[in-house]
């Protein structure tokens, strides 16, 4: 079971993993050695997935990013809907994906170097693809907000 100093240790660390335990000591009131000590913990349980580097507009602002809603197929079977699943989990350019309630059943996010690689992507992945009935694709024009981060209640 997580305690609050878990929490308070996860907020802080979703936001800056690079902080050292002396640093996260600062905020949360332990010392740096039992805050490592429950970094490897909260880490080697799951509750800490991955940790990665979030990459500056300098490098991503001229990609071209887009939305697609994928409706399937009703006749859809289960190793169908399994096959595609798993192409757009393998597909580099496919950022998220997350099935979804309504008249879509999926919500992607492709993240291309242009709109070639968009194009050859969509066609690769989803219109031949016979699971995939129809797709609507919506282009990103800015990043208004982009925050990943879920705040625990300590």
């Amino acid at each position: 079971m997580l305690d609050r100093f878990d929490l308070a240790l996860l907020n802080l660390v979703q936001r800056d993993d690079s902080r050292t335990a002396d640093s996260l000591a600062e905020d949360v009131p332990l010392s740096p050695s039992a805050i490592a000590r429950r970094l490897r913990r909260l880490r080697s349980q799951g509750w800490i997935a991955r940790t990665l580097a979030l990459l500056g507009p300098r490098l991503t602002q001229n990609r071209l990013r887009a939305i697609v809603l994928v409706q399937l197929s009703e006749h859809a079977d289960r190793q169908g809907k399994a096959a595609l699943e798993k192409r757009l989990h393998a597909a580099d350019e496919v950022q998220f994906c997350y099935e979804i309630a309504g008249p879509h059943d999926f919500v992607l996010l492709f993240d291309c170097a242009s709109m070639d690689d968009f194009n050859s992507c969509a066609e690769d992945l989803l219109a031949s693809t016979p699971t995939v009935r129809r797709y609507e694709t919506h282009f990103v024009k800015r990043e208004v907000k982009f925050d990943p981060f879920v705040e625990l209640q300590t």
